[in-house]
């Protein structure tokens, strides 16, 4: 390699990444990328938590479902775009450094907007991100001509859409949630308008990557959160915690298992991929949710929640619900056959039915256990017969 290829260039021509590219993992800018989101993951969560314990359940839900979209979103079409052409010169990390420093914006804001429903901040932020994406688009609409269309088209919607976003702070406050709605369904329309020229030349086993890794790092987030209410009532003498925190430790450890228990099919189709990604707007929520509803169950057993005991044990069966369904829908259904297909909803149904009984959270760490190991022995009953099968040629 020749010290003009091994040297950075300030600018290059934004040329598309080849879909079919070897050995094409996560790189450092979007690993650091994936880090300071979760700073504004981390807010939601935390917030959700106080407010369910404070048992403002309705306000709780409400918020975090519209807070964790502008982070969701944001994260999504960055990804997305970074498969496509990451290019790596100094232009192209200084507009992502741009796109970093909204989602911290973002992370700023959090409180502000479940405390007193002021989205100001997180707009502003939002705004910074997908402005910057606008640059990041417009550049491969100059680099790119056989995607020319869909990245023109990507420009001017996000362009458009963000104007939407500035215009909704002055409408009045009961047009507020209305409007919110609407440009949820515009952000979300186009990518599906965009791509129809041309699917832009993303990398499916990329794309999986980094919808794993972020998986982790939201895990990640939730073992902390957990860890630290945990050490919290321990520290105050409540010995009692010990067995909660063994609950919790199954409950993740059977959330990340169940993620990642076969390699995940990677969308290489528009409808697919659609539906792939925005459906990992409930994965992700979901695994955050459940660290809050960690805390909230912790909370409750140290007499500081004012919420009853089904309440909090909702706070954990709901979002460990929804991520089963979910993954069910993304990979299982797709993937697998027989009983583990029918075992993810009925374990998700199961779920929903503990906080009406006693020790719900302990319950939800039996049943997710009980699933993992009927996925481990399924796979093996699998694996098995092909391998004696392949055993069998001549000696």
């Amino acid at each position: 390699m020749t010290r003009s290829q091994s040297v950075r260039p300030f600018y290059r021509p934004m040329r598309p990444r080849s879909r079919d590219e070897p050995n094409r993992g996560a790189t450092p800018l979007e690993l650091f990328f994936d880090l300071c989101f979760v700073v504004a993951v981390s807010q939601a969560a935390g917030n959700l938590h106080h407010d369910v314990t404070a048992g403002h359940l309705g306000h709780a839900l409400t918020r975090y479902l519209m807070v964790f979209f502008a982070i969701w979103w944001s994260w999504v079409n960055f990804t997305w775009f970074a498969s496509a052409y990451d290019t790596d010169d100094d232009v192209y990390r200084i507009t992502t450094l741009v796109q970093i420093a909204g989602a911290l914006i973002i992370a700023a804001g959090v409180p502000r907007a479940f405390t007193g429903g002021d989205f100001s901040i997180i707009t502003y932020g939002y705004v910074v991100m997908r402005l910057a994406a606008v640059v990041h688009w417009s550049r491969a609409a100059a680099g790119d001509p056989a995607h020319r269309r869909a990245a023109r088209r990507y420009a001017i919607g996000v362009t458009v859409v963000q104007l939407g976003w500035l215009l909704r702070l002055a409408l009045p406050e009961g047009w507020g949630t209305a409007a919110f709605l609407v440009l949820v369904l515009a952000d979300l329309l186009v990518p599906a308008v965009a791509e129809r020229p041309g699917m832009t030349p993303w990398h499916p086993g990329h794309i999986t990557e980094r919808y794993g890794l972020f998986t982790l790092i939201v895990l990640g987030d939730v073992v902390l959160n957990t860890s630290v209410a945990i050490q919290t009532g321990v520290d105050a003498g409540e010995r009692q915690l010990w067995s909660l925190a063994a609950a919790a430790t199954v409950i993740v450890f059977a959330l990340w298992w169940l993620y990642f228990d076969r390699p995940i099919e990677a969308p290489d189709r528009l409808p697919y991929s659609l539906i792939w990604g925005y459906g990992h707007y409930l994965v992700f929520a979901a695994v955050a949710a459940v660290g809050a509803g960690l805390a909230v169950s912790v909370d409750h057993d140290r007499h500081l929640a004012h919420i009853s005991g089904s309440t909090a044990g909702y706070a954990v069966a709901i979002p460990v619900a929804v991520f089963l369904l979910t993954v069910w829908v993304l990979h299982v259904r797709r993937q697998q056959h027989g009983a583990v297909v029918v075992a993810f909803p009925l374990v998700a149904l199961l779920t929903l039915l503990t906080p009406l009984g006693p020790a719900p959270v302990y319950v939800v760490a039996l049943l997710l256990a009980a699933l993992v190991a009927l996925t481990v022995l399924l796979r093996r009953r699998d694996v098995l017969p092909t391998a004696a099968t392949a055993g069998d040629g001549p000696g």
